[in-house]
């Protein structure tokens, strides 16, 4: 399954980058991509597994950049 969620308060592209590459080393994470000037994250992953992940990469995300929420 592949989802496109907006981003609130993503400063820069280095952090837009940054928290991009981390959240393809998430387990469970087929493909991640973050479009800075769109202020949207594309997430893939399995369909089963789904909401899990997107739980765990909106935990990571809170972590690296605190100011940055993912609008589900």
């Amino acid at each position: 399954m592949r989802k496109t969620f907006k981003l609130d308060e993503i400063d820069c592209a280095s952090c837009a980058l940054k928290l991009e590459r981390a959240i393809r080393r998430v387990d469970g994470v087929q493909d991640a991509s973050i479009n800075f000037m769109m202020q949207r994250l594309t997430l893939e992953a399995a369909d089963e597994r789904f909401e899990e992940v997107l739980d765990r990469v909106v935990r990571l995300t809170a972590d690296l950049e605190p100011d940055c929420e993912i609008r589900r």
